[in-house]
């Protein structure tokens, strides 16, 4: 196995920023030994109150360093730095929120009681399922892994982490916030890891019980046919190509300026961005003028400007990707109606930066309506009828979140009864919700994380079916 030195990129300069050794041999086996013998001393001497208090210490330690975590984001992955805080405000409160309501999965609450029968006790409670292996993304990197992080180790299970080779820092913050927490040794480790295969050795290996994957549809294939010779669960959250339906009695103004943000916040970098926008005939033509005022005004630059909105994507990869995109369907009939603006055409010089690109004309033809896109574009379509806009919704292998905009919500509700997507929006996107299942039909994956049915993947039942002594 290579023991190379994994490099991480500013997508902002395509310079070398930081250094990390990738896993070695005898780490990939002594990991997963520690985190074993660390699980079953940890699950059997720890109550659900001392595990959330551990949590609770652990997030007041994050939010003191907010700021730096913060900064870390932007100079990794290329973020603003106006909107990184955010993420780190959200992903402390979505945390505090999984705390809250553990104890109603958790604890007494959460133990099921069996029919009634004399001279018995017979009930169902929730034991932890051992080591989970995290294996997350940099778009989001907090957000991302406290949907998996906080209710494993509330369940009581031990975890071993594996971030992106682009936010390489966020595991030694999160390790180090939980250890000052008094979480005990080894519960919580990570890995460096840069190529396939010494993730595949982790998850073939007897010593890992669960596996969490956020990523690409590809990505997620190989992690679950790593592990399709065991018996273990595979928890997938994959792309998205997420459609918006915008009926013809909205405000065109107000619906264009939430579609821009829905479709290019963070550079288009999200699975829940909007990536496909259906648009009544009625008020198509309104609506392409509003969306070119929004972009109009749109500043595009430095990710560590305060005033930047939108930075450089991810890589120089990820940027011809969503260049070829945008060729494909101007190639094939779409019109690149972007309107002028100066922070467009004059970008920061070496960085990975794409131009927020509207495009009129699409089809279903072209790759911009079919393959996830990941980049600051929007791809608009005229229709004719609500049944054709939930016809061309479905038309998809991805199936994650999608959103119906009018003034009747009632309606509304019919609509997205008929949509295929695990979360359907009204007059709103781009926006998972703690309180609310996150999860993916189709091919963008299977496995639930956020509300009280997240912490279903790291706990396994156990019945106990208890007789009365006879006298």
């Amino acid at each position: 196995m290579s023991s190379d030195t994994i490099t991480t990129i500013s997508p902002a300069t395509n310079q070398p920023i930081i250094t990390r050794k990738e896993i070695s041999a005898a780490e990939l086996q002594r990991i997963p030994e520690q985190a074993q013998e660390a699980f079953r001393s940890f699950s059997q001497s720890t109550t659900l109150k001392q595990r959330q208090d551990i949590v609770a210490r652990a997030l007041d330690i994050l939010e003191k360093k907010k700021d730096v975590l913060a900064r870390e984001i932007t100079e990794q992955m290329g973020r603003p730095i106006a909107y990184t805080p955010v993420e780190v405000n959200t992903a402390i409160k979505r945390s505090h929120y999984l705390n809250r309501i553990s104890e109603e999965v958790l604890g007494e609450k959460g133990t099921v009681d069996g029919e009634p029968e004399s001279g018995f006790r017979r009930f169902i409670k929730r034991k932890p399922v051992g080591v989970v292996l995290i294996l997350f993304a940099w778009n989001y990197p907090y957000l991302v892994l406290v949907n998996s992080l906080i209710p494993a180790i509330l369940a009581g299970n031990a975890v071993i982490l594996k971030p992106s080779p682009q936010t390489p820092t966020i595991v030694e913050q999160m390790a180090a916030a939980f250890t000052e927490a008094g979480l005990p040794k080894n519960v919580l480790q990570y890995v460096h890891c840069g190529s396939l295969e010494p993730l595949e050795k982790l998850v073939r290996s007897p010593l890992v019980d669960h596996v969490c994957f956020t990523g690409s549809v590809a990505g997620g294939m190989a992690i679950q046919k790593a592990a399709s010779d065991r018996f273990i669960n595979v928890g997938l959250e994959l792309g998205g190509k997420d459609p918006a339906y915008v009926r013809d009695d909205v405000d065109a103004a107000w619906v264009a300026e939430e579609i821009v943000d829905g479709a290019i916040f963070n550079s288009g970098q999200s699975c829940c961005a909007l990536e496909r926008v259906y648009v009544h005939k009625n008020i198509y033509d309104a609506f392409i003028a509003e969306v070119k005022k929004v972009l109009s005004k749109y500043v595009v630059g430095d990710p560590s400007d305060p005033k930047t909105q939108i930075g450089p994507v991810i890589s120089k990869r990820a940027k011809e990707t969503v260049l070829a995109h945008i060729a494909d369907a101007v190639k094939k009939g779409a019109k690149d109606e972007t309107p002028a603006n100066d922070t467009f055409q004059n970008f920061p010089p070496n960085g990975n930066y794409v131009k927020p690109t509207l495009l009129t004309g699409v089809t279903h033809d072209m790759t911009i309506m079919t393959d996830e896109t990941f980049g600051p574009v929007i791809p608009v379509m005229k229709v004719g009828s609500d049944e054709e806009a939930i016809k061309l919704m479905n038309d998809s292998e991805f199936g994650l979140t999608a959103s119906v905009w009018t003034k009747d919500v009632t309606h509304a509700e019919t609509l997205v009864e008929q949509v295929e997507a695990g979360t359907v929006f009204v007059n709103r996107s781009d926006f998972p919700a703690a309180d609310l299942a996150w999860t993916g039909w189709k091919n963008s994956g299977r496995g639930v994380t956020l509300s009280r049915f997240g912490f279903e993947q790291f706990v396994k039942l156990k019945s106990y079916h208890l007789k009365n002594y006879p006298k």
